[in-house]
């Protein structure tokens, strides 16, 4: 039981983790348009994935969770890491009046995210989840508090999830990196402290091979710092911080 799942494997990050992870191991992918998936499929073989899966995976239809992990662990012979790497930005001026769009991103980056985990929870019996906050969800920001707001409950419930998992044999890594430069913050000015998609695969993978127990990592390690700072700016001045 050594397969890799990863769900939402367009996401920069995700593919690059996976490329760290996947020598001598089946993978799955799963995302919404498995065709589009051709050349990941690629990249990991030639990376030494030993087979290579696909999967259609739509995160808002919560009933098909558990039927997406039971075939991925079906095609692996037993999934032993998985990556949650599915979610949106969303764009913030619009969900500030259209509540379908405030909703989807929350559906998305929220209720997707823990009814997986809590699928993953109950369907893994070893190995790894990794799940992904950040920065952003540490204190909700005036120019991102939908998008901000969904991480910050994310954070919350997944510090819950690590602690019912401890001592077990099924750890919980939640990566909380800063602003990430990659396609879904594509034409944004990066804001301090930000990291590249191999970067943040890097700091991960490091914590898999090399760490024990459940986890939160700071992206890069001394954003932790920042993130105090933060919590330490009167609110009259951090309503007109930028994202």
């Amino acid at each position: 039981m050594n397969g890799i799942l990863l769900l939402g494997a367009t996401s920069d990050i995700g593919g690059e983790l996976t490329r760290r992870l996947c020598p001598g191991r089946p993978v799955v992918l799963a995302a919404r348009r498995p065709d589009s998936l051709t050349d990941i499929a690629a990249q990991l073989r030639s990376a030494g994935a030993t087979q290579v899966h696909t999967l259609a995976f739509e995160a808002t239809d919560l009933t098909s969770h558990r039927e997406v992990v039971t075939r991925a662990q079906e095609l692996t012979g037993g999934v032993a890491t998985t990556i949650l790497a599915y979610g949106i930005l969303g764009d913030q001026q619009r969900a500030e009046t259209d509540e379908t769009h405030a909703a989807e991103i929350a559906t998305i980056d929220y209720t997707a995210q823990i009814s997986m985990l809590t699928v993953l929870a109950d369907s893994m019996p070893h190995g790894e989840i990794i799940a992904f906050s950040s920065i952003a969800g540490w204190r909700a920001r005036r120019a991102n508090y939908v998008y901000g707001s969904t991480k910050a409950g994310l954070d919350a419930f997944c510090q819950g999830l690590a602690d019912r998992l401890h001592g077990s044999r099924l750890r919980l890594i939640t990566a909380r990196p800063g602003f990430v430069i990659g396609s879904m913050t594509q034409g944004m000015t990066p804001a301090p402290m930000s990291v590249t998609p191999d970067q943040v695969a890097d700091a991960v993978a490091t914590e898999i091979h090399t760490g024990k127990g459940s986890t939160t990592l700071w992206i890069p390690r001394r954003l932790q710092l920042l993130a105090w700072v933060m919590k330490l700016v009167p609110r009259p001045i951090w309503r007109h911080m930028p994202r």
